[in-house]
C-alpha cells in the first residue's frame, strides 16, 4: 500500500491581493512592480545621501501631487495596455500608414507637389522632429518618476507614440528630398538651424526646453500633459493636417489624422484618467493642478503664437490669429474635460 500524505496547498495567485480575486493578465505583470517607491529608509538600497536616492525623495516621494495621494496602486490605463496588447494594437497602425506610404509613392506623389509647399515644408514642418524628440524625452522621464508601474506604462506607451511619428517624418524627409531633387529637405543641419534660429520656432523650443527641466513629478505631468502635449498636437495633427489637405498633401494630412485619432486619444484619455484618480484621492491636487497649469500656459500661448505665424504663412492657410484660437481653445477643452 502507498502511502499518502496530504498535499501541500497550492498558493493561488489571489492571495495576493486584498481583493481576493484572480489578477487579469495586465494586472499580474504591473502591481507593485515598483518596489522602490515609498522604500524606506531609501528608494533605492544605496546611502540615503547618494544623490539618485535624493533626486527620488525630492522630486517623487516629496513632490505634492504624489503625496496627497495614499494608494497609487489603483490606477489603471483606460485600455489596460500590456506590452503585448499595445504592439498588437499598434501593428494594425503601422501597416495602415505602410499602405498609405506605398499608394502615394506609386503615384510618385511628392513630384507633383508645388514649390511654394516644399518651401513650407522646410521651414515650418520638417523641424518637428526635434520638439517630437523632447516630447519623447519627457514622457520617459514622468513614466520613469511615476508612483506606480500603471502610471509610468502609460507614458511609455506614449513615448513609443511620439517615436512612431518622428520616425515617419524623418522618412518623408528624405523621400521628398530625393523625389523633388531638393537635399536641403533632408540636410538635417539645416533643419538644426532652423529649429534652434527660426523665428517661429522659440517659442515652442522654449516651452519645450524648459518643461524638460521640471523635475517635480507634479509639475513635469502638468506642464507636459496640460499644456505642451494638447497644444503641439492641436497644432501638428490638427491646424497642419488641415494645411496639408489644402495644399494637395494628402499623404501628411491622412498620416497626421491618424496620429491624432489613434495615438492623441490614447494621451488624452490618460491624461484625464489619471486627473481624475489623483484629484479624487489626494485633497488640493485640484487646486494644484489649475495653479500648475496656470503658471505654464503663458509659454503654451507664446509656443502655439509662434507657430500659427509659420502657418498663416502657407499657400491657403488661415490667419494666425484663427489657428492660435482654435489651439488654445482644444488646451482649454482638454483641462476642462480633466474637470479641472
Amino acid at each position: 500500500m502507498i502511502a499518502t500524505t496530504k498535499s501541500r496547498k497550492r498558493k493561488q495567485p489571489w492571495s495576493l491581493w486584498t481583493e481576493r480575486r484572480v489578477p487579469s493578465e495586465y494586472e499580474a505583470v504591473t502591481y507593485k512592480f515598483h518596489n522602490h517607491f515609498r522604500n524606506e529608509p531609501a528608494p533605492f538600497e544605496l546611502s540615503e545621501d547618494w544623490a539618485i536616492n535624493v533626486f527620488y525623495k525630492t522630486n517623487r516621494e516629496q513632490s505634492a501631487l504624489v503625496a496627497a495621494v495614499e494608494d497609487w496602486e489603483g490606477y489603471r490605463d483606460t485600455r489596460a495596455y500590456t506590452y503585448r496588447r499595445y504592439v498588437e494594437d499598434q501593428k494594425d497602425r503601422e501597416v495602415y500608414c505602410d499602405n498609405l506610404i506605398d499608394e502615394f509613392e506609386s503615384r510618385n506623389h511628392y513630384a507633383g507637389l508645388a514649390p511654394a509647399w516644399l518651401d513650407f515644408i522646410g521651414d515650418y514642418y520638417l523641424p518637428v522632429r526635434f520638439p517630437g524628440h523632447g516630447a519623447q524625452m519627457s514622457s520617459v522621464y514622468i513614466g520613469q518618476m511615476a508612483p506606480s508601474a500603471f502610471v509610468t506604462n502609460t507614458f511609455y506607451f506614449q513615448m513609443a507614440n511620439e517615436m512612431r511619428r518622428v520616425q515617419r517624418q524623418a522618412y518623408l524627409a528624405q523621400v521628398m528630398a530625393m523625389d523633388t531633387g531638393r537635399p536641403e529637405l533632408a540636410d538635417s543641419d539645416r533643419t538644426r538651424a532652423t529649429w534652434t534660429g527660426g523665428e517661429t520656432w522659440q517659442g515652442l523650443r522654449e516651452l519645450v526646453e524648459k518643461q524638460l527641466c521640471a523635475y517635480d513629478f507634479g509639475e513635469a505631468f502638468a506642464s507636459r500633459q496640460l499644456v505642451l502635449r494638447p497644444i503641439f498636437d492641436h497644432l501638428f495633427n490638427t491646424e497642419f493636417a488641415r494645411i496639408a489637405d489644402a495644399n494637395g498633401d494628402g499623404l501628411l494630412a491622412m498620416l497626421h489624422d491618424d496620429f491624432r485619432t489613434y495615438d492623441e486619444v490614447y494621451a488624452v484619455e490618460n491624461t484625464e484618467g489619471f486627473v481624475r484618480y489623483a484629484v479624487d484621492r489626494g485633497e488640493g491636487n485640484d487646486a494644484l493642478l489649475r495653479d500648475l497649469t496656470a503658471r505654464w500656459l503663458p509659454l503654451g500661448e507664446k509656443a502655439a503664437r509662434g507657430i500659427a505665424e509659420g502657418f498663416a504663412r502657407a499657400p491657403g492657410a488661415d490667419s494666425a490669429e484663427a489657428i492660435v484660437g482654435r489651439t488654445l481653445e482644444a488646451q482649454r477643452a482638454l483641462v476642462a474635460g480633466c474637470g479641472l
